[in-house]
């Protein structure tokens, strides 16, 4: 082979190569849905391998299905799980708290609902997972959310609630069929301790499968590395690897 030919296929595989770099993950895509009579869009982030996995509805801050939350999709997907990151927002992603507030405050409960059964569905009709074994996981205001999806869908498998809003009223508990893990800052003053004890002894008290942890010297959204002043890396760490466990025990 001659040198121009060889200088011509170097060439080639470094563009090859260049282009593989900008190129999405193969296992990340954006996907459509049917919520009602609306069509939506969410993050779904797959595990290597053939054959079913289980399934996680994953549930973002107020921010909106940014980046961060689409990280959180694909690690998920990294232990063998199809995570589906749902979009609440309609695309829209907040950069101020202003916003974040305005479009949290945007979303009907109804529609919030519909949205996250139909990502529940859409997860359970799918060839490459296993419809008895799929869970809900979010921070923040996705934390709310998470819960409330564990209270309206029966056939889910584990619920998973980061800093998010609690029930604690025993019409609300007793619906509530998934076993339910959550992590919690001391020093939140939206989620505070008591009411995350309130809501820890509601669920006992009915009977529930809960475990809940509250991390000494965090506040609100300790887990999000965005949040440069409140991130707590080591109590992060732990929460992960709670939320895995978890996971792993329930899902498998």
């Amino acid at each position: 082979m001659n040198r121009k030919i060889m200088a011509a296929l170097a060439v080639l595989s470094s563009v090859a190569f260049a282009l593989m770099l900008r190129a999405d993950p193969p296992n990340a895509e954006t996907v459509s849905y049917k919520s009602g009579n609306e069509t939506v869009s969410g993050f779904l982030a797959l595990p290597a391998g053939h054959g079913k996995h289980p399934g996680i509805v994953v549930i973002h801050e107020w921010w909106g299905l940014n980046d961060q939350i689409k990280d959180e999709a694909k690690k998920l997907a990294e232990q063998g799980y199809v995570a589906l990151a749902v979009d609440l927002y309609r695309g829209k992603v907040a950069t101020t708290p202003e916003e974040a507030h305005e479009l949290m405050r945007g979303v009907p409960d109804d529609r919030g609902m519909r949205d996250l059964e139909a990502a529940f569905d859409y997860l359970a009709a799918r060839h490459d997972v296993e419809a008895n074994k799929i869970g809900s996981v979010g921070w923040c205001m996705g934390g709310g959310w998470s819960i409330k999806l564990a209270m309206s869908e029966p056939k889910l498998a584990a619920c998973i609630v980061n800093y998010g809003s609690l029930p604690t009223e025993t019409y609300s508990i007793e619906k509530i069929q998934a076993p339910v893990l959550g992590n919690f800052g001391a020093d939140d003053r939206g989620i505070t301790p008591d009411s995350v004890h309130a809501f820890d002894a509601a669920m006992k008290a009915a009977g529930k499968s809960v475990d809940v942890k509250i991390y000494e010297g965090a506040g609100h959204a300790f887990e999000n590395p965005n949040n440069k002043e409140g991130y707590r890396p080591e109590a992060t760490a732990d929460a992960w690897a709670r939320m895995t466990a978890f996971l792993k025990q329930n899902l498998h």
